[in-house]
């Protein structure tokens, strides 16, 4: 099985891409840059290689113990 980053393209780490899951259990990417942004599609055709408003979705890392400090 290939990886949401193959199948989605840049969409699955980016900060504006968000998952969607219907009812019926098919899945969407909605591109949150469109609420603001004209120039992006609500749903791009998978998979996105290049994209304008692409910002790569930063993890923070947990801290020491993995609980709160």
């Amino acid at each position: 099985m290939s990886s949401a980053r193959e199948r989605v393209g840049l969409c699955a780490e980016c900060v504006h891409g968000r998952r969607i899951v219907s009812a019926k259990g098919s899945e969407f990417w909605r591109c949150a840059k469109s609420e603001t942004d004209p120039r992006f599609p609500k749903y791009p055709r998978l998979p996105v290689l290049a994209c304008d408003g692409y910002e790569k979705t930063v993890r923070q890392p947990l801290s020491p113990g993995g609980g709160e400090d």
